[in-house]
């Protein structure tokens, strides 16, 4: 019990060193920094503002209150992390739910690790300490591992050192991001899980991914037949592709040939089918009324 007021006691004097205008503390090399950062410091929760950088955007407002309860009840267990700005002026770094819980109870003060940092490092510890959290949704860590490749410029190798995670299983959360966006809202929300995602994935065609994401809701259903779903149209898929380029090989020269001509005089992908006593058909799809009387002048005016 001692001990643990002699640790806030020096939480309070750094805390009025770091209040001291002739000690404005801007760089390690500046005097008594060494005394500050990297120490608990009680810090005045107003002169704290939220990291712009914070990857998080939920906020449960039920487990904020559960948090603030145990705040309550045992005290903050964990200090923030925070880096100063100026003076009497900090910036989040991690801890956004302890700070919030804490000023929910209408608390002044917090303890917290001082940094040092500029935008990019406080960006990264950010991204690396939201990620290491085990209650952020799939998509959340999606984006700060795609964030700390656009604006940090890490290679999935050098995340894989950061973060502590195998290399294949960030390219797996990024790969996420290629999932249509009411999916990925999907699970966020917590409608489906990862692994439904992963199976979805698997899937080019963003309207089928969604088609398949409706039947998961509708039918509830689990990862395993979620992926046999997708297996199948995977397959068919592939049927159909082979039974293509089996009809190309057995097209005639001259036809394929023409193909390439048709397809540019009408702008659309020509289709043509061949028999094998060598008659055939040619298919021009169009994709709405005015695309059909364009299509149609064009006809006309060879015939004239």
């Amino acid at each position: 019990m001692a001990k643990a007021t002699k640790k806030q006691a020096l939480g309070r004097g750094l805390s009025a060193l770091l209040n001291d205008p002739s000690n404005d503390i801007q760089s390690v090399q500046d005097k008594n920094a060494d005394k500050v950062i990297g120490n608990i410091v009680e810090l005045d929760l107003d002169f704290i503002e939220v990291n712009p950088f914070q990857p998080r955007t939920n906020f449960s407002e039920e487990s904020l209150r559960e948090l603030a309860s145990s705040v309550k009840e045992l005290g903050i267990i964990q200090p923030i992390t925070v880096r100063k700005l100026d003076l009497n002026k900090y910036q989040l770094v991690s801890g956004e739910r302890r700070f919030r819980a804490s000023k929910l109870l209408g608390l002044e003060t917090i303890p917290a690790y001082v940094r040092i940092a500029n935008d990019q490092e406080s960006l990264e510890m950010a991204l690396v300490e939201n990620i290491q959290r085990q209650d952020l949704d799939p998509i959340e860590i999606a984006l700060s591992y795609q964030r700390l490749i656009d604006e940090i410029n890490l290679t999935q190798e050098q995340m894989s050192e950061r973060v502590g995670k195998k290399r294949s299983t960030i390219a797996n959360y990024l790969r996420l991001l290629k999932l249509d966006p009411i999916i990925q809202t999907g699970m966020r929300d917590g409608f489906i899980s990862m692994g439904h995602g992963r199976a979805l994935i698997t899937i080019e065609d963003q309207s089928i991914q969604l088609d398949i994401y409706e039947n998961i809701l509708s039918n509830k259903l689990s990862v395993r037949e979620t992926e046999g779903l997708v297996r199948d149209y995977n397959t068919s898929e592939s049927d159909n592709r082979s039974s293509k380029v089996k009809e190309n090989e057995d097209m005639p020269k001259f036809v394929k040939k023409g193909i390439t001509a048709f397809s540019e005089y009408f702008g659309h992908k020509i289709d043509v089918k061949v028999s094998k006593n060598g008659k055939g058909k040619i298919t021009i799809p169009f994709h709405s009324e005015e695309d059909f009387n364009r299509i149609k002048k064009l006809v006309q005016g060879d015939s004239k």
